[in-house]
């Protein structure tokens, strides 16, 4: 991630308006969306006390999209994520997904540009959402598919990946004559 010197500063003032020092501006938390969607490097401060407030924005952001017509969460993503908050893997969780969203846009990105070779370098289905999203339809079982197997493999490597935590722990404390996790020696 950028440093906050290279990120475009937005603050917030306590009236809840938001406002962008790069364009001497107030705008709305739609303008906060349309600058993450450009791929702008934001900051969020509090303008009072110039606390870092950007994950709360995005947040919000994330729960007006989530109250439209097409939710992206389901009840069992949710709930899972809250069960995390608290868990020895809550680290990890973030991390984890953060790589497969990266991953998941890199995918993404690779399909793109496999259909402009196909179609041309001026690809309509690239310029016109809409038809971008037609021809996502007509692939989402091969797509979905390919991403159930994907998450499977990643699931399988972060189960793994705690396995080996779980045993170097245990090797590490064994070394101090603690009896071994579940044994009924006292």
């Amino acid at each position: 991630m950028a440093d906050n010197n290279d990120k475009r500063v937005i603050k917030k003032y306590p009236n809840r308006r938001l406002y962008d020092t790069a364009t001497s501006c107030y705008i709305t938390l739609d303008d906060v969306k349309q600058l993450v969607l450009d791929n702008v490097e934001i900051v969020v401060e509090d303008a009072k006390t110039h606390e870092d407030i950007t994950r709360s924005v995005l947040l919000q952001i994330i729960l007006e999209e989530e109250s439209g017509g097409a939710p992206m969460f389901t009840y069992d993503v949710l709930t899972q994520i809250i069960r995390f908050y608290g868990h020895a893997m809550q680290g990890l969780m973030g991390n984890y997904l953060e790589k497969n969203l990266q991953l998941f846009s890199q995918m993404q990105q690779r399909l793109q540009d496999q259909s402009k070779s196909v179609y041309g370098g001026d690809n309509p289905m690239a310029a016109n959402a809409n038809l971008w999203g037609e021809f996502m339809k007509f692939q989402a079982p091969a797509m979905q598919n390919m991403m159930t197997s994907y998450l499977e493999q990643s699931t399988n490597m972060f189960v793994e990946m705690q396995q080996q935590l779980q045993d170097r722990a245990k090797n590490m404390w064994s070394g101090f004559g603690f009896p071994p996790a579940g044994s009924d020696k006292k």
